[in-house]
């Protein structure tokens, strides 16, 4: 059984619609020994959006190898944000499993780089 989370405000259509999450391949996994918890520098591409660049401490569950060429879905409108010597450019998601390790949001799918979550 799980004790009750705390529930967050509620918000409107028109906040949730200002947020853009899209959908992405990473392209590129770089390993960034300095950071404070084991992560990996992505590159991630975006389609019509470009090539973004995001960190992820995501190395509990992936490995360089099984993270390029897999579609994530990514905040894209939170601007830029320096995390180290490293600076990320958007916010790839995911949900933490029962120890607290990322499990990368992903489309059930393939679709478009750059499609919107709608």
């Amino acid at each position: 059984m799980y004790a009750p989370e705390q529930e967050q405000p509620i918000i409107s259509w028109q906040q949730f619609e200002q947020t853009d999450i899209r959908v992405g391949t990473i392209i590129e996994v770089a390993p960034y020994p300095e950071a404070r918890k084991p992560a990996y520098k992505l590159t991630i591409d975006l389609g019509p959006l470009g090539i973004k660049k995001s960190s992820a401490q995501v190395t509990a569950h992936y490995t360089p190898e099984t993270l390029t060429g897999m579609q994530v879905l990514c905040v894209v409108n939170l601007g830029k944000k320096q995390i180290g010597s490293f600076m990320s450019e958007v916010l790839v998601t995911g949900f933490e499993d029962e120890n607290k390790a990322i499990i990368l949001a992903q489309p059930a799918g393939k679709v478009p780089n750059g499609s919107k979550l709608i």
